[in-house]
Parts: C-alpha cells; sequence; structure tokens
C-alpha cells in the first residue's frame, strides 16, 4: 500500500511559476512509475507527465517544455516544476503510482493522491 499527499498549490499569476510535491510512504517508491495528472472543473482527468523508477519521463504534447517532473527516491518525493503558467493550467492536479515499470498516459495508476488545487489567474 502507498499512500500519496500532494502539496505546493496555489493561486499564482500567468507567467508564474510553481513547484508540486508528493510525499510517498512506503519503502518501494523507488520502484513505481510515477504520474502527475490534473483535472479541471467539468473535464476529464488528463496526464500531464510520468517519471519511471530509473528517471526516464514522459510530459504530455500540450506542456511544450513548460513543466519537468522530477523525483527524490531518498526523499520518497515526486516533484512537478511548473513554469510559464497559464489560466487554462487551472486545475486540481494530482500524483499517482504505478507498480508498472511502463510509462503509460491513461489514468492505470495504482495509487492516487488527494489532489492539490492550482489556480493561475489572468
Amino acid at each position: 500500500q502507498v499512500q500519496l499527499v500532494e502539496s505546493g498549490g496555489g493561486l499564482v499569476q500567468a507567467g508564474d511559476s510553481l513547484r508540486l510535491s508528493c510525499a510517498a510512504s512506503g519503502r518501494t517508491f523507488s520502484s513505481y512509475t510515477m504520474g502527475w495528472f490534473r483535472q479541471a472543473p467539468g473535464k476529464e482527468r488528463e496526464f500531464v507527465a510520468a517519471i519511471s523508477w530509473s528517471g526516464g519521463t514522459n510530459y504530455a504534447d500540450f506542456l511544450k517544455g513548460r513543466f519537468t517532473i522530477s523525483r527524490d527516491n531518498a526523499k520518497n518525493t515526486l516533484y512537478l516544476q511548473m513554469n510559464s503558467l497559464k489560466p487554462e493550467d487551472t486545475a486540481v492536479y494530482y500524483c499517482a503510482a504505478r507498480r508498472s515499470a511502463v510509462i503509460v498516459r491513461t489514468t492505470l495508476y495504482d495509487y492516487w493522491g488527494q489532489g492539490t488545487q492550482v489556480t493561475v489567474s489572468s
């Protein structure tokens, strides 16, 4: 069992940066594929980025290099650095853990956090 707790969300202006964190419990964090997803009001949850246990990454096409996913296995923590934020980035951001080494862009992850709200004003 893995418990995930996100933090770092907030209200920012367009063009600002935020760094989200996801603290994971459990001894096997380093073996999980980790991902970030987001869900805006009235929309489906969508893939943002993922990182494998070895550090391989995958990003949603719409990001165009604005976000960076990283992990610190020693601290059992996942990060999402978000730069050049836009109003359309407003959503609840979720981290997720997957017991497979394969990165997927679907919501086929085994564990989910409760989410952290990111609001970007224009």
